[in-house]
């Protein structure tokens, strides 16, 4: 079963400099992270409703240190506490990553492609493509038309390659703190 978080990463600005400052940012808070809130955060990311209290027993501090810790943490956009669905449950049987390559600079296309509601994950890389853009739909048909109709006929879209997913091996969200 795939499980997909449908949620917005922030991370995609106007200017491609605004992308690089955000990311910069983000690596330069994870390195800041000290033991107990690695902690923390691998406590959430077993379970993201997990009890203040609980999580203040296993790391060694009280339930207010725990809620004020998790606060700045959301704050600084170190995490993000969502509710992850499984899509086949909720009658989205196709999915699908698109590797894209455009004419120019990828962080408009970026922009555009994250407001598309079948769009849960895009992200700026360096190699055969410039954007990697993963797509939920309904069926087949439905992802043929975001490809092909507001995909592809992008003018800045120079060619998009789909790459049907037959099976979910592994996903997993618990990373970064170990």
């Amino acid at each position: 079963m795939r499980a997909t978080k449908f949620a917005s990463s922030g991370l995609f600005r106007h200017e491609s400099s605004a992308i690089m400052r955000a990311m910069t940012e983000r690596s330069r808070s994870a390195g800041l992270l000290d033991d107990t809130s690695r902690a923390i955060i691998a406590e959430l990311q077993q379970d993201g409703r997990r009890a203040y209290a609980t999580i203040g027993r296993s790391v060694g501090l009280s339930e207010a240190a725990v809620r004020s810790r998790v606060q700045r943490l959301t704050d600084a956009g170190v995490v993000q506490i969502v509710g992850v669905t499984d899509p086949l449950q909720l009658g989205f049987a196709r999915q699908a990553m698109l590797g894209v390559r455009v004419a120019g600079d990828a962080g408009p296309v970026a922009e555009s492609l994250s407001s598309l509601s079948e769009v849960d994950y895009v992200v700026v890389t360096a190699g055969s493509f410039d954007l990697l853009v993963e797509i939920v739909c309904r069926d087949d048909d439905h992802l043929l038309d975001v490809v092909n109709r507001r995909i592809r006929s992008m003018p800045e879209v120079v060619s998009a390659e789909i790459f049907v997913y037959l099976k979910l091996a592994k996903q997993s969200y618990a990373w970064g703190v170990s």
